[in-house]
C-alpha cells in the first residue's frame, strides 16, 4: 500500500464510528474461523431439530410473492438455468455452486435464492417442488461455512427469509422439510453472532428482518423481541424525518421500505402489533418515494441506483406526488421543481452518513430533467460494483450533470465503495414567485485544491425554460468543466456557441455565458440499463480557465418551431 493509499485510508476512517472498526475487526476474525474450521462452525450454529414446524402464517403474503414478474422463469430453473442482471449462467455450475467467474454481486444473487419465488409462481406444482429439492439438496451438500460467498451475511440474511416464504409452497410436507427447517435454526444461529454492524445501513435492515422473520417462522419469542427491538432503534437512525433513507440512494430506500413493509405486515398476520416507529417510518419512506418519482413513474438513479420494477414501485405503494412547483426534503438533501412541463430534481444534501460511504456518488448538485414527463438530463446510474474503471467512472462527478474543478471529484470517492473527504452543502435557499422558481446552495467539496475553491449553484425555472448559474469562488487559476449528461437517444449540434439538442424529450437550444472564453464539446458517455449492461450517450461540455472568481451560466429554452420529439436540424 502506498503513501497516497493510506492517506485516503485514514480520511476515509476518520469518519466511522469507533465501533464499526470493532464490528469489522469481529467479523473478519470469525468468517476466516469459519472457513479454516467448518465443522466446528456446524457443532456451534446447529442445535436440536425443531420439534414442530411452525412457520409464516397463511394470511402473510410477502412482497416477494405479490411481484411474480419480478423472478426467472420457471421453465428456466427447472432446466437448472438462471438469468440475475441479465447474466445467464447454470444454477449448479462445475464448482459446486461457486461460480468463480462470475461477479461477486451476481454470485451473492445466486445465495439469496429469492429466485426461486419464480418456482412458487409455477402452475406445475409438483415439479416446482421437485426442482427445488433437487436444487437444495445440491446446494445443502456444496454450500458449507468454508464457502465465502454463501455465509457472508447478508446473502445468508436475504436467503433466510426467501426460505422461510417459500416454505409453504414449495417445502412443507415433502421429505427435505425436516433437515430444510433445521437449516434455518442453523441461519438464525449464524446471524445472531454476524448481525452487520461494521457496514450498518440496508445491510443490517436485512439482517434483522431475516431474525424476525425466522424468530416468527421457528416460534422463538426471545429472538423476536431481540430483532424487533433492534430494527426499531436501526430505523430511528436510518429514516430520516423528511422520509427518505439515510444512504440517499431512492433504489436503496426503495428496499428498505420493502423491508419495513413486510416485517410489519408479517407481524400483523401473526398477531402482533409492530413498533411505531416502524409503522411511522413506513408512512413517511411512502410520502418520500412519491414525492422522488420521476414523471414517467420511476426510481431516480441517483448514487448507486439500478432499475427499479415497475411492479415492484406498485407495491410499495408511493405517496401522491406532492402540491405546489417547488418541493424540498431538506433532511436527504433533494429539491423538486416542477415549471411549465419542465421536472427538475436536484442534489443539495450530503453524499452520504458521516460512517457509510459505500453509495455515494461524487455527483453534488447533480440534476435530473424531465420535459413533458420525458428525460432530457439523466444520471448515469450503476453498472457494476466490481472494481475497474467503469465504477470509478459511474462514481465520479465526471459522470453527473454537475461542475467539476481541475479534474477533481467534489466528494472523494475511491475503491469500490470508500469515500475520504465529502462534499459540504450550506446556504440552501429557496424562492417562488409569480415570476418562477429557484434555488441555490453552495458546497466545499474542492476544498482541498489550492485556493480552496467553492462551488455555488443556482437554478431557476420559469416560462422561458430552465437556467443554471455556476460560480466558483476562491483564488488562484483554475480549469472548470460544467458537464450535462443527456438522455440515450439525444443528439447535439454545436453551432457558433450554442448547442442544439433533440431526442425523446424534443428539441431545446443551449446557451453559455462565462468568464472567459467557453469551449463546448460533444462526448459521450455510458449510462447504465442495468447491472452489466450500458448505452451510450451525449455528454454536453462546456470547459472554461479562469482565474476565481469564475462563472458559466447556462440557459435551455425550447427550440422554437419544434414539437416534442421532433428533430431540431
Amino acid at each position: 500500500m502506498t503513501g497516497a493509499d493510506l492517506a485516503l485510508l485514514s480520511r476515509t476512517v476518520i469518519h466511522l464510528r469507533p465501533g464499526q472498526v470493532a464490528h469489522r475487526a469481529r467479523l473478519r476474525t470469525q468468517q476466516a474461523a469459519l472457513r479454516r474450521f467448518p465443522e466446528a462452525g456446524y457443532r456451534i450454529f446447529s442445535g436440536p431439530a425443531q420439534s414442530a414446524t411452525v412457520g409464516w402464517p397463511d394470511a402473510f403474503r410477502p412482497l416477494d410473492a405479490r411481484t411474480p414478474d419480478c423472478w426467472p422463469d420457471p421453465a428456466e430453473l427447472r432446466a437448472g438455468k438462471v438469468t440475475l442482471l441479465g447474466l445467464a449462467r447454470d444454477l449448479v455450475d462445475g464448482d459446486k455452486w461457486k461460480h468463480a467467474d462470475s461477479p461477486r454481486l451476481w454470485r451473492f444473487h445466486l445465495h439469496y435464492w429469492d429466485w426461486a419465488w419464480g418456482l412458487a409462481a409455477d402452475p406445475d406444482r409438483r415439479a416446482a417442488r421437485a426442482t427445488f429439492a433437487r436444487l437444495w439438496r445440491s446446494w445443502q451438500s456444496s454450500a458449507r461455512f468454508a464457502h465465502p460467498d454463501a455465509w457472508h451475511p447478508y446473502p445468508a440474511a436475504l436467503r433466510a427469509w426467501s426460505w422461510c416464504g417459500l416454505h409453504r409452497s414449495l417445502i412443507a410436507g415433502s421429505d427435505i422439510e425436516p433437515e430444510f427447517v433445521a437449516g434455518l435454526a442453523t441461519h438464525a444461529r449464524f446471524l445472531r453472532r454476524h448481525l452487520e454492524y461494521d457496514v450498518v445501513g440496508n445491510h443490517l435492515i436485512k439482517d434483522l428482518k431475516a431474525l424476525v422473520g425466522l424468530a416468527v417462522f421457528l416460534a422463538d419469542e426471545r429472538l423476536l423481541r431481540l430483532a424487533v427491538l433492534r430494527l426499531a432503534r436501526q430505523v430511528g437512525t436510518q429514516v430520516l424525518a423528511d422520509g427518505g433513507h439515510y444512504e440517499r440512494s431512492p433504489a436503496y430506500h426503495c428496499q428498505v421500505l420493502a423491508d419495513l413493509i413486510d416485517v410489519t405486515g408479517l407481524m400483523q398476520a401473526a398477531g402482533r402489533i409492530p413498533p411505531g416507529e416502524l409503522t411511522a417510518a413506513v408512512d413517511r419512506m411512502r410520502r418520500w418515494l412519491g414525492a422522488v418519482l420521476t414523471p414517467d413513474g420511476r426510481v431516480p438513479l441517483l448514487n448507486d441506483g439500478y432499475p427499479v420494477d415497475g411492479e415492484l414501485i406498485a407495491a410499495l405503494a408511493p405517496g401522491p406526488t406532492p402540491d405546489g412547483p417547488l418541493f424540498v426534503m431538506a433532511d436527504t438533501g433533494l429539491v423538486r421543481a416542477v415549471a411549465d412541463g419542465w421536472h427538475l430534481l436536484a442534489d443539495v444534501g450530503p453524499p452520504c452518513p458521516p460512517s457509510l460511504p459505500g453509495h455515494a456518488h461524487a455527483d453534488t448538485f447533480g440534476c435530473l430533467v424531465h420535459v413533458d414527463g420525458v428525460p432530457l438530463l439523466v444520471d448515469t446510474g450503476t453498472s457494476t460494483y466490481e472494481p475497474g474503471p467503469p465504477r470509478r467512472y459511474e462514481r465520479s462527478t465526471a459522470a453527473h450533470s454537475t461542475l467539476q474543478v481541475d479534474g477533481a471529484d467534489s466528494t472523494e470517492v475511491w475503491g469500490v465503495f470508500r469515500a475520504a473527504r465529502r462534499a459540504r452543502v450550506s446556504g440552501l435557499a429557496v424562492r417562488a414567485d409569480p415570476t418562477g422558481l429557484s434555488f441555490e446552495a453552495v458546497h466545499d467539496g474542492f476544498r482541498r485544491l489550492p485556493g480552496r475553491p467553492l462551488h455555488h449553484r443556482r437554478w431557476s425555472l420559469t416560462e422561458g425554460g430552465m437556467r443554471v448559474d455556476d460560480l466558483v469562488t476562491g483564488r488562484g487559476r483554475h480549469e472548470i468543466v460544467v458537464r450535462w449528461q443527456l438522455a440515450v437517444g439525444s443528439a447535439v449540434r454545436l453551432i457558433e456557441g450554442t448547442a442544439q439538442i433533440s431526442g425523446p424529450a424534443g428539441a431545446f437550444r443551449v446557451a453559455i455565458d462565462a468568464t472567459g472564453p467557453a469551449l463546448l464539446a460533444a462526448e459521450t458517455g455510458g449510462v447504465a440499463t442495468g447491472f452489466g449492461r450500458t448505452a451510450d450517450a451525449p455528454v454536453l461540455t462546456c470547459w472554461i480557465a479562469a482565474t476565481l472568481p469564475a462563472r458559466v451560466s447556462t440557459a435551455w429554452t425550447r427550440a422554437r418551431g419544434h414539437a416534442s420529439g421532433e428533430d431540431a436540424t
